[in-house]
């Protein structure tokens, strides 16, 4: 294995400056010299420029061409979680000795939101940011959950909603809330009057799970010693809300996002019959943003906006 000695890098320190480090960070999170070339508002012969600096400096190509991307190489690899934390201190510490404004900063956020939270909290925060931040833009992504900590370290997000995850000490997490789970039925189904626990089970259910892996909520019903019948597993809520309205299965939906889908499809929310241990959502983000004024009304935004939609 490589090891990057310091004393190599403090020396050739002096032959650049601190907005190489930004085009080698830009480079890695937006995976190529053209996107960076975008987010940096820079020609793409300038982004080349700085890259084949940055690569005489560290004596090694830093990133490979793969089909349309760039790959970074092991060294790339090691400096840049590096180099992420001390430009976003950098970043901290020059904005910190102004008074932080929203209506002022034009600036752009990018949040990683699960689908059935983007649907819930999307319309609150654009009423938010339009009175609070006109010139703030806010991008949402969808962000695996093990990918969390390669997503906010390298600086392609800058905030995470999820459900409780295990992440690594360079990332600070906060607790939103406990998710509250309902079912949703369609209307004149013969259980809206009254579900119970054994009809629930009896009941075939439509699953909501991406990118594989299994429902939290088939997880904690075998802690309990439960399990249900699964007829369909959708990639999202909105389309399993559609099956039940033209079945007799059930779902089982966050109750934000339920409560909104009964006033657009002709389906009914009820209370979920079995009491489970709750599912924590939380908010992710690099530890070196901490105190990052921007970080910090963006937090403060989410977390007003969350609380807003339940």
């Amino acid at each position: 294995m490589e090891v990057i000695n310091p004393v190599y890098v403090l020396r050739n320190l002096v032959r650049f400056d601190v907005n190489l480090l930004k085009v080698l960070e830009s480079i890695y999170a937006n995976g190529g010299i053209t996107g960076a070339a975008k987010a940096l508002h820079l020609t793409q012969p300038a982004i080349t420029h700085s890259l084949n600096r940055l690569r005489e400096i560290f004596d090694d190509p830093l990133f490979v061409r793969q089909g349309n991307r760039m790959v970074p190489t092991f060294k790339t690899q090691a400096l840049l979680p590096k180099i992420q934390f001390h430009l976003s201190g950098l970043r901290a510490a020059v904005e910190a000795v102004e008074e932080f404004d929203p209506a002022q900063v034009d600036a752009v956020f990018t949040v990683g939101f699960r689908d059935v939270l983007e649907s819930v909290m999307l319309p609150v925060l654009v009423r938010h940011i339009t009175s609070q931040a006109p010139k703030v833009k806010l991008i949402s992504r969808r962000v695996q959950r093990e990918d969390v900590d390669r997503q906010l370290v390298s600086g392609a997000i800058d905030l995470v909603i999820d459900r409780s995850t295990h992440t690594d000490s360079r990332i600070n997490s906060a607790f939103l809330a406990h998710e509250t789970m309902v079912v949703v039925l369609r209307a004149g189904h013969p259980l809206a009057d009254e579900l119970r626990a054994r009809d629930f089970l009896a009941a075939k259910h439509v699953s909501v799970v991406s990118q594989g892996g299994t429902d939290p909520l088939d997880q904690l019903l075998a802690e309990g010693g439960k399990a249900r019948e699964i007829g369909m597993v959708c990639q999202h809520y909105f389309s399993a809300c559609q099956v039940v309205a033209a079945s007799d299965w059930l779902l089982t939906a966050p109750a934000g996002f339920a409560n909104a889908m009964s006033a657009l499809l002709p389906v009914v929310v009820r209370p979920l019959p079995i009491r489970l241990k709750p599912l924590r959502i939380e908010m992710y983000w690099h530890a070196a943003l901490d105190e990052d004024p921007g970080q910090r009304w963006l937090r403060g935004l989410v977390e007003q906006a969350y609380h807003q939609q339940l």
